[in-house]
């Protein structure tokens, strides 16, 4: 069993090793859309790109990110992944709906 934190929510939930990320979430109330993420999103199928989440901890613990998230996610920090497409293998701490503009000054600021 895994244990998955939602830091935005401060709500912890216990997954089995496998599942799906974004099934998990959603059957647990956990909200990880944006308003436009909950009117077009695909259906957790990799295609509409809005179920981003940003990993704070645990990220090893995690399966690796898929083709269809590198694509999706080519200007989003390394840390976000598509929660469609992510499998919990250990304990992780997630923050659902990051700022996209946020996370690349804050990325930006501390490269320079």
């Amino acid at each position: 069993m895994a244990n998955v934190k939602f830091v935005n929510e401060d709500a912890e939930i216990n997954v089995a090793d496998g599942s799906n990320l974004r099934f998990k979430a959603l059957e647990n109330r956990i909200d990880i859309y944006t308003f436009s993420g909950k009117l077009m999103n695909c259906g957790g199928y990799g295609q509409c790109g809005t179920c981003v989440v940003d990993v704070v901890a645990g990220g090893e613990n995690l399966s690796p990110r898929t083709q269809v998230e590198e694509r999706k996610l080519k200007k989003w920090p390394a840390s976000c992944r598509l929660a469609c497409q992510t499998t919990v293998n250990g304990p992780v701490s997630i923050v659902t709906k990051p700022d996209r503009k946020q996370k690349a000054a804050s990325s930006a600021a501390k490269e320079s």
